[in-house]
């Protein structure tokens, strides 16, 4: 896709039409694309901004929208819905991908990295929304995209992978589990992180991820599985999601 087309699409996901056609183009530039350039040439110093404008927009919105939650409810649903896993996913749903400009290292990336690039950019576009037309105007694209899926289920705090191993291995083998990092590959902007979780000093489970939390979770979550139980994992948001696509109306 040539650069103009992908500026276009862009402009029609956000809707809203740029005054300035390099942010958007700052906004789809994975740091791989801008070697040698200007810090301002790739996203992440959008993606820093913007990250900070959807960490507030979504909190005051939960704030007025959902009066009768604690402090402790409020704070799940505004993790969940401002997770990278999230991000990444509307990005995706939104037709964001085709739009990314990589540079050679990243072109034909597996999985994990476009997740963490998609994740990255959605931040970076809300950051240019906000340079190039202000508050009002990045606040209308997140509700329009991320702040539809807020619900009360997304309130209630599930039991991750990491805790409900914790919870199985006191309560059946009367010991905690351990987790050891074993692993870590891949270029320093986005490295792939391997980790082994034990029970009663035996290897069982193994997983990795693109930070070491990831990594602990993939593990612990392959534990649950080889041990025989049903890991409680968060999929809150991955309920909400499909229920929309399927046209269910969600509140």
């Amino acid at each position: 896709m040539k650069l103009r087309a992908r500026v276009k699409e862009i402009e029609r996901i956000c809707g809203h039409k740029f005054d300035r056609e390099d942010l958007v183009i700052s906004a789809i530039t994975h740091p791989s694309a801008a070697e040698g350039k200007s810090v301002s040439a790739s996203y992440e110093r959008l993606e820093f901004l913007g990250d900070s404008l959807v960490g507030g927009i979504v909190a005051m919105y939960v704030f007025t929208h959902f009066p009768d939650m604690n402090e402790g409810e409020m704070s799940t649903m505004r993790t969940t819905l401002i997770s990278g896993d999230t991000l990444a996913r509307i990005s995706e749903d939104l037709g964001v991908a085709p739009c990314l400009i990589l540079g050679h290292s990243e072109r034909g990336t597996h999985a994990r990295g476009m997740r963490k690039a998609l994740e990255d950019v959605y931040e970076a576009l809300v950051g240019a929304l906000y340079v190039d037309a202000g508050m009002d105007v990045a606040r209308d694209f997140v509700t329009r995209t991320l702040l539809c899926y807020a619900t009360p289920d997304l309130a209630k705090r599930p039991m991750s992978p990491k805790s409900r191993l914790q919870e199985v291995a006191q309560r059946d083998f009367h010991c905690g589990p351990t987790h050891k990092l074993v692993g870590e590959e891949g270029p320093a902007h986005t490295p792939t992180f391997t980790t082994v979780a034990f029970v009663e000093g035996r290897r069982v489970g193994r997983g990795k991820g693109s930070t070491k939390k990831e990594s602990e979770s993939a593990a612990a979550l392959d534990a649950l599985s080889r041990l025989g139980y049903t890991s409680e994992v968060d999929v809150s948001m991955d309920r909400v999601m499909e229920r929309a696509k399927e046209g269910v109306d969600v509140p």
